[in-house]
């Protein structure tokens, strides 16, 4: 078999110069035979080694047959059932080889995305405990975005993976943005259409928005593998060698990392950098509404004595003057506001932590000041009257006066009955 370099050569001579076959074989002493061969091949000459067995041929039929009752059997098991002794390597060259067969293939498709059509959403949590006060540190969520078309990222921690959160978290991205994608794609998360339907909260916030949030169908992680791919780049690229103070200090670091190294790498899929195509995108989304959408974790609630509200395991203080009365609460990440009637009884600072009690020096003032003046009304209060909540004084009858009101005539004159024993009386309470 000649080489390569005879082969092109013995064709250089034939055509380019006219050298005659027999010219060409006695000037690179080869045979004639060969210099016809090679004009005759329109490919280079390649060598191919003779197929030879292998040592798993003999186990052929038992992988085949294991195969097509449990096609996605693990080669280790395979190698148990069949007695394999030697090396996992060849026997698990045969079984990617004829699995296949027996499975059959999964493909997936590439799909392209139009300017402003769709952005992928999902939760990362990052495995390093965050500090967020009080001696605290969590494993707390991170809303990740993706833009189809132009594959931009952003991302940003938030504290639970509660609905009212996770749309705080969507609307600080969008409105960093200055637009929403016309389509949000989400997969079950619970806390957005867990059921397979949008929860009323998640609706109402497309709905405001004026977009639509799409649920990928069930177990199917590639419908949003955009997104996906860019939680495994944060693990690698992003998180190791960081430390960080505060989940503010880690929405910080993320936020200019994305920035300066995630969104303006080329991506050979696009065949382009993020940035450059993100003018085109933003311009095809949606513009924001007027008025921003309903966010935070919300409640309500009749506010008792101990006038403190639960709110995502930490209690907050209100305003003792609402004890009794209903009062509306809401939590965004970073603040905590309760109403009354309209008026504002709390404010103050979401706390991440966890059983915590936040306390604002007000609400104790106006609670000990409260107390005083029940104090001073309980004591001025004249024996068998009570205060009536305008303060005016109500005289309290005794039971008896209700008791011949109503004709109710209780007869309290115990029981005698002759005793056999002696003749005397006793009472019933004697003989108990």
């Amino acid at each position: 078999m000649i080489s390569v370099e005879d082969w092109a050569e013995i064709r250089r001579l034939h055509r380019s110069e006219g050298v005659s076959q027999a010219a060409i074989a006695r000037r690179l002493r080869i045979s004639r035979n060969t210099v016809a061969r090679a004009l005759a091949s329109d490919r280079p000459p390649r060598y191919q080694r003779a197929p030879r067995g292998s040592v798993v041929d003999a186990f052929d039929a038992r992988i085949r047959s294991l195969l097509a009752e449990w096609p996605t059997m693990p080669a280790t098991v395979i190698a148990e059932r069949i007695g394999w002794t030697r090396s996992l390597t060849v026997l698990k060259d045969r079984v990617r080889e004829l699995r296949p067969l027996f499975a059959g293939v999964d493909p997936a498709d590439r799909i392209s995305y139009a300017p402003g059509e769709v952005a992928q959403c999902d939760l990362w949590f990052p495995p390093l405990p965050v500090p967020v006060g009080a001696g605290q540190q969590r494993v707390l969520p991170v809303l990740a975005m993706t833009c189809g078309h132009s594959r931009v990222t952003d991302a940003v921690m938030i504290p639970s993976r509660r609905g009212g959160d996770i749309l705080a978290g969507m609307w600080e991205v969008i409105a960093d943005w200055g637009a929403c994608p016309r389509t949000l794609l989400w997969d079950r998360e619970s806390a957005i259409g867990g059921t397979g339907r949008l929860t009323v909260e998640a609706a109402s916030f497309a709905g405001t928005l004026g977009v639509r949030i799409r649920l990928a169908p069930p177990r199917d992680p590639e419908s949003k593998g955009l997104v996906e791919r860019r939680n495994g780049f944060f693990e690698t690229s992003f998180l190791p060698g960081r430390t960080f103070t505060s989940p503010v200090d880690f929405n910080i670091q993320i936020s200019q990392w994305l920035a300066e190294r995630a969104n303006v790498r080329h991506l050979r899929a696009i065949g382009a950098r993020p940035v450059d195509l993100w003018p085109a995108d933003r311009a095809a989304m949606v513009a924001l509404p007027p008025m921003s959408p309903v966010i935070g974790l919300t409640g309500r609630v009749r506010l008792g004595r101990d006038y403190y509200l639960r709110i995502d395991a930490n209690d907050y203080s209100v305003d003792p003057r609402a004890i009794g009365r209903f009062v509306d609460w809401i939590a965004t990440p970073a603040r905590v506001v309760a109403t009354c009637a309209g008026q504002v009884v709390a404010e103050h600072d979401r706390s991440w932590t966890n059983a915590a009690t936040i306390t604002d020096p007000h609400h104790q003032a106006t609670a000990k000041v409260l107390r005083v003046e029940l104090a001073e009304r309980r004591a001025t209060r004249r024996p068998g009257t009570r205060s009536h909540p305008d303060g005016h004084v109500v005289a309290l009858r005794a039971l008896p006066d209700y008791d011949a009101l109503y004709g109710v005539d209780f007869d309290t004159t115990p029981e005698v009955q002759p005793d056999d024993q002696s003749g005397a009386g006793s009472t019933a309470a004697d003989r108990i």
